[in-house]
């Protein structure tokens, strides 16, 4: 019996996180003119044979043919700080948002806890909200293939408007009827199980938790089919270049909660059932706010025939599926684990200390995640051909990424690490809990700083498609980086050390992406300094 509560347990951690949604993994479409695009998406025979029939036969089609040559070989411009910008704030609106009310949820339930009683009010808040969120996050391939399958129905149908608003109408009638039945049955899964999965996932040491963590998760499980169907309508929006909409309906949502939490946990003293009525209050009237605009813009009257010769089905979405799963329960295992842990550790403070430090994690990854989403809308319009020019502006493209990842999350570190270092009776006003979340603040720091270069280097690969590395890498990592923490778990270890094995994750994989994509220019160069460079041979006519 202790063996099997051990492997549910273990397998629980791929349902534990708090991230904000998986547009850190949308791999997009590149942004290309109406003309270059319906260019690249006509073979070669298509475009010779319209060519044959212009006046002028061969010597026309010669010309022509060496006009595309010439087009082709010259890659387009690299975009403006502006026009990164311009792309890059709209989406971070957009994927703050989750962060955002978890930890409005963490700062009311914190700041209005009967006196002594914070630790436990946080602790029980920790593993609800990561099962809650991870159940969220567990979807997100969802709105990867929408984003995708949106894209290339208005590529493939960019010469009639509407065939096109046919074909992606067809795409998110799919994609909601999906989202649906998946929200309504883990919300489900939730209700008849919840509260023993909540148990094995916190063990023995943290059992008087399960009553307020379980009352949290089955309030919040009812927001889940509409927080799905919201996933799957914004990523649509946003295939649709519309990030204005989405921002509204986030808008509206966080009204909404900073109001419920003022009202319910600050007013009424509700605690964690509190916090989780006015989330769930606040999803539903985001989703209210995205669903008719969304309606107006998505949807289409069509004919049964229209339908059928357009038709979507779930096999097209689930072929999203196992690349992306891969990267979405590599994070899972690595923030369900360390929750675990902490969880186990002796004092209600630790669990209390690590909720806290993972909210401001989880606020802070955003600002380098929207980057990430960057380097996979930009990017790929230099991989469309294989050549050296495009090679070139490819690799700046990536290095200016890199180097403002680098710099925003080296600032949005240290504001995070501040919080908990200088100003923890933000978050809480628990004297025990506040002294416990300070020495959390390095890890912290380095933390943040680390998932930079991870998470820009993770979009330049996902825009490159290299699916099976990035998927390798976080096999690997899953693999190593609980073995620790088990250990730190046996020996009761300080939860800071749960944070500093995060650093080391961290660590591993920003040495495997960065050395994937920059590893060997930098070795050719230090080699071509030290006169390492090897000699190039003649070429021998046989």
């Amino acid at each position: 019996m202790h063996r099997r509560r051990s492997v549910l347990r273990v397998v629980l951690l791929s349902f534990s996180i708090q991230l904000s949604p998986a547009a850190s993994l949308v791999v997009r479409q590149p942004l290309l003119s109406p003309s270059r695009s319906s260019q690249l998406n006509r073979s070669p025979l298509d475009n010779n044979a319209n060519i044959a029939n212009i006046r002028g036969g061969s010597a026309a089609l010669k010309v022509a043919n060496d006009d595309m040559t010439a087009s082709k070989s010259t890659p387009p411009p690299q975009p403006s700080l502006k026009d990164l910008f311009n792309f890059a704030l709209p989406c971070l609106g957009l994927w703050i948002s989750g962060p955002l009310l978890s930890l409005v949820d963490t700062a009311s339930v914190g700041l209005t806890a009967k006196p002594g009683m914070g630790a436990a009010e946080l602790g029980a808040l920790g593993p609800a909200t990561t099962f809650i969120d991870g159940s969220t996050y567990l979807f997100a391939f969802l709105n990867v293939a929408t984003t995708n399958l949106y894209a290339s129905a208005l590529a493939k149908n960019a010469d009639d408007e509407e065939k096109a608003k046919r074909a992606t109408d067809a795409v998110v009638r799919t994609a909601a009827k999906i989202a649906l039945i998946c929200g309504f049955g883990i919300t489900a899964l939730l209700f008849l199980k919840g509260k023993f999965l909540l148990s094995l996932y916190v063990g023995e040491a943290s059992k008087q938790i399960v009553g307020p963590a379980t009352e949290y998760v089955h309030i919040r499980a009812l927001s889940l089919p509409t927080s799905l169907l919201a996933g799957v309508l914004q990523a649509a929006l946003l295939g649709a270049k519309d990030s204005v909409t989405p921002l509204v309906a986030v808008f509206a949502s966080t009204i909404v909660n900073v109001l419920g939490d003022g009202a319910l946990v600050f007013f009424l003293k509700w605690g964690t059932a509190g916090a989780a009525i006015a989330t769930t209050a606040a999803q539903y009237a985001g989703t209210l706010a995205l669903w008719g605009p969304a309606k107006n813009k998505l949807f289409t009257k069509s004919t049964p025939e229209q339908r059928a010769e357009n038709k979507v089905t779930s096999k097209d979405f689930l072929s999203f599926a196992a690349p992306v799963l891969t990267l979405i329960l590599g994070k899972l295992a690595a923030f369900g684990v360390m929750t675990h842990v902490a969880a186990a550790l002796p004092g209600e403070a630790a669990l209390a200390s690590h909720q806290i430090v993972l909210s401001l994690f989880f606020f802070l990854s955003p600002f380098l995640e929207v980057i990430s989403q960057t380097a996979q809308t930009f990017l790929p319009q230099y991989y469309v051909e294989k050549s050296e020019a495009f090679d070139s502006e490819a690799q700046a493209l990536a290095a200016r990424l890199l180097r403002l990842g680098v710099t925003v999350g080296g600032a949005i570190a240290l504001l995070a690490a501040s919080i908990p270092r200088f100003f923890p009776f933000i978050l809480t006003n628990d004297a025990v809990v506040q002294a416990s979340v300070r020495p959390l603040a390095l890890p912290l720091f380095l933390g943040g700083l680390l998932t930079a270069p991870v998470a820009v280097s993770e979009g330049v690969l996902l825009a490159r498609r290299e699916l099976k590395y990035l998927a390798s890498v976080y096999v690997l990592s899953t693999i190593i980086f609980p073995f620790g923490l088990f250990k730190l778990k046996a020996g009761g270890g300080p939860v800071s050390n749960v944070w500093y094995g995060f650093v080391f994750f961290q660590m591993f994989r920003a040495a495997c992406f960065t050395g994937k994509l920059w590893g060997r220019p930098m070795v050719a160069k230090l080699a071509a300094k030290l006169g390492l460079k090897k000699k190039v041979m003649p070429e021998t006519n046989n």
